[in-house]
């Protein structure tokens, strides 16, 4: 009798166990089945701070007008429009009272890429949707769209360009701007573009203190085959951006005194 009832107590006893084991083994079961975690993304470059040009010896000698030694092939076209300008800089300077450069004369943005080769430095800010350059000539600010968007349909045409960016390997901000008008120039020689320029730039940075821009510049209006060239900065983090008005140069011509 007392087996028979042993028996019955250890029935009911694995029986009321059973619905709390199952669980735990089906929860186990469960954990194990799970596949791992993917690796979380690496993180994107640093680029945010200050950086201020730094030409190489070479460099010198030119980057303070226009980009490579060696000057753009120009179309027909481009050539008719170089040779009305009438520069400050370069090959065929004309005096500061002379001349009929847009960003002396009119203070119109210098437009992209044109804005590196004004001698201040520029701020770059990161954010998840967009990437900002500050620039301390003339404030002038230019956003890099980093949601995956496309350039718009009916694009507005702007100094500065519709630009549109994204990393590559990781390392590399590739930056495709399209969308100018046609007020501005290529560079301070007066080399000339229309509203089919297209910018590409590359933004590496190499290590802490130095980061270089490849510079690919397509027009085929102006340019017989694409212009490349490569920009140095370094990074001044003590250094602000500072408030530059254009107009607060008037013609600029008292430089010259």
């Amino acid at each position: 009798m007392r087996n028979r009832l042993g028996t019955i107590f250890l029935a009911a006893a694995a029986a009321l166990a059973l619905p709390f084991a199952l669980p735990a083994q089906m929860g186990q079961q469960s954990a194990a089945a799970k596949p791992a975690a993917a690796p979380a993304p690496a993180p994107e470059p640093e680029l945010s701070g200050v950086w201020n040009m730094h030409s190489t010896p070479a460099q010198r000698k030119y980057v303070g007008s226009t980009y490579p030694a060696e000057p753009p092939a120009m179309t027909d076209w481009g050539k008719e429009k170089y040779m009305a300008y009438k520069p400050s800089n370069g090959p065929r300077t004309h005096s500061l009272k002379e001349t009929d450069d847009p960003v002396l004369k009119q203070c119109l943005p210098p437009g992209t890429p044109r804005i590196y080769l004004q001698p201040f430095p520029f701020q770059i800010v990161q954010t998840p949707k967009e990437i900002i350059m500050i620039f301390e000539y003339d404030h002038t600010v230019r956003q890099i769209f980093m949601d995956g968007r496309a350039h718009p349909a009916d694009i507005t045409p702007t100094y500065m360009g519709n630009s549109i960016g994204k990393w590559e390997d990781n390392n590399t901000l590739v930056v495709d701007t399209v969308g100018f008008n046609e007020k501005t120039w290529l560079d301070r020689d007066g080399h000339p573009h229309s509203d089919q320029l297209h910018v590409v730039e590359r933004f590496h940075r190499l290590d802490r203190d130095n980061m270089t821009i490849d510079i690919n510049i397509e027009d085929p209006k102006a340019l017989a085959k694409p212009w490349v060239t490569q920009l140095n900065f370094q990074f001044k983090p003590d250094w602000d951006v500072m408030e530059l008005a254009c107009t607060d140069n008037g013609s600029f011509e008292d430089f010259e005194k």
